[in-house]
């Protein structure tokens, strides 16, 4: 369940980074077999479609004119898309709580990741902070997807 919650905390930066990670490394046959992803996760297409999206919401959050992520849709797309992901690392019988657990904790996270981005934006700008917020996010995702692998391995 620890891999689950901490993709809710990259969930609540950007929305839809946990799902694209977790359909890469299922396509990639990286997911212990006994794991609640759904099957259409595991296709090759699905993994690059969600890796697409991803990338259009890093560069989409640098515009000016990007929402807050703390806006209803921006959160209800987290919750979802997060969730699907802490299903995805929970084992089969807790997938409804990995998901659970995804979905909420990025819920949680989008606000002080908010408030942190607001407060560093008059000093550094919206691009630089968005930068390295995407830096921290995708190797994190990464890092729980690699940790995840060894934990599930042995």
């Amino acid at each position: 369940m620890l891999a689950s919650f901490l993709m809710g905390l990259v969930g609540g930066q950007r929305g839809i980074t946990p799902l694209a990670a977790v359909s890469v490394a299922a396509a990639r046959g990286e997911l212990p077999r006994d794991n609640g992803a759904p099957r259409i996760l595991f296709h090759p297409l699905v993994a690059a479609a969600t890796v697409a999206l991803a990338a259009a919401e890093l560069a989409g959050d640098k515009m000016k004119s990007a929402p807050d992520r703390i806006v209803p849709i921006g959160l209800a797309t987290r919750f979802v898309s997060t969730a699907i992901a802490g299903a995805s690392l929970a084992p089969r019988s807790q997938r409804w709580l990995g998901g659970m657990l995804g979905g909420t904790t990025a819920v949680l996270a989008a606000f002080p990741g908010w408030r942190a981005r607001v407060a560093a934006m008059p000093r550094h700008g919206q691009t630089p902070t968005g930068l390295v917020e995407d830096a921290i996010v995708v190797l994190g995702a990464v890092a729980i997807l690699r940790g995840f692998g060894r934990t599930a391995a042995g």
